[in-house]
């Protein structure tokens, strides 16, 4: 086998937060079969894809990850199309788009990668990537390599049974439906402008919505009543458009960045006795302020 290891790893441009320090060791593979040598030989290791829904330590991490930013293969045959964990959104929409298949136009802003979006089950515009799902190729902890039908990995907002039992998702494959490359364009376009109007785009870096949406409730409604859109800590500070989205405006840091979230979430819970959970990762462990914040934010210990 021939996989990509680096160590103490500068992780920071790799992130859409830009936060972050080395990472010990991260490994790059290429293919589900480096995929699996690399998981047999490293038990416990974690997985990342896009890394556009974590947040890393400013003060790094010293465990060991595999970024699935190579596996990066797209296959069309016909209206069936297999895309690897590492396929962008954004380059899979234009990709299928070119070939007059419609399903995947919410993706074209979408920073993350197939294997994170079908992990959380991503969504956008009245289209999510399960509605086109036929079956994906999973790391399950309990059986290795297997595949999962659509029905098996049980799709529902914003989640999916990879959440559940820590299922890694490797490959995913779909069947789209035809339509001329006009409608596809328009269709994205709109995504688009609807995109820029809703998120702040990636030249101000962010991660995304910062706290899940609690049941029958807005999260960015519960934050902007208690006036969230004013908050900030450090380099970094709640988008004035939205305020379920914090930006590194001025380069914050992890503990900025947590300290901030929990201001927010402790606002939240204060006025409505409404606990907001976060939607993104945190990735670290050697800060001890960053641990306590953690513990509180998670409500758990986070790796």
């Amino acid at each position: 086998m021939s996989e990509q290891l680096e160590k103490d790893f500068d992780i920071k441009k790799l992130t859409t937060f830009k936060i972050g320090g080395k990472i010990k060791k991260v490994f790059f593979p290429k293919d589900i079969d480096e995929f699996e040598y690399i998981l047999n030989n490293n038990p416990k290791i974690q997985v990342f894809g896009n890394l556009s829904n974590t947040l890393i330590s400013s003060d790094g991490y010293e465990g060991t990850i595999i970024l699935t930013t190579k596996m990066d293969s797209i296959k069309i045959k016909g209206t069936k199309v297999i895309a690897d964990a590492g396929v962008k959104g954004p380059m899979l929409a234009k990709t299928v788009a070119q070939a007059g298949l419609s399903g995947f136009e919410f993706m074209i802003g979408f920073p993350g990668s197939v294997g994170g979006e079908v992990y959380m089950n991503a969504s956008a515009n009245s289209q999510a990537i399960s509605d086109n799902l036929v079956c994906a190729t999973c790391y399950c902890p309990d059986k290795g390599i297997h595949k999962l039908t659509r029905e098996e990995l049980e799709f529902d907002y914003r989640t999916s049974r990879c959440q559940k039992e820590k299922i890694i998702v490797l490959q995913a494959e779909f069947e789209l439906k035809p339509k001329s490359k006009d409608e596809i364009q328009k269709q994205m376009d709109e995504n688009i402008v609807f995109r820029k109007s809703h998120q702040p785009s990636l030249a101000l870096p962010n991660c995304g919505s910062i706290f899940k949406n609690p049941p029958n409730d807005s999260a960015g409604r519960l934050l902007e009543s208690i006036g969230a859109k004013q908050m900030s800590h450090g380099g970094v500070k709640v988008w004035e458009n939205h305020a379920n989205f914090i930006v590194n405006h001025n380069n914050g840091t992890s503990k900025d960045v947590l300290s901030l979230m929990y201001k927010m979430q402790q606002a939240v819970k204060k006025e409505y006795n409404i606990e907001l959970m976060p939607e993104i990762i945190f990735l670290g462990g050697n800060n001890e302020e960053e641990n306590k914040l953690c513990q509180k934010l998670y409500q758990k210990n986070q790796k």
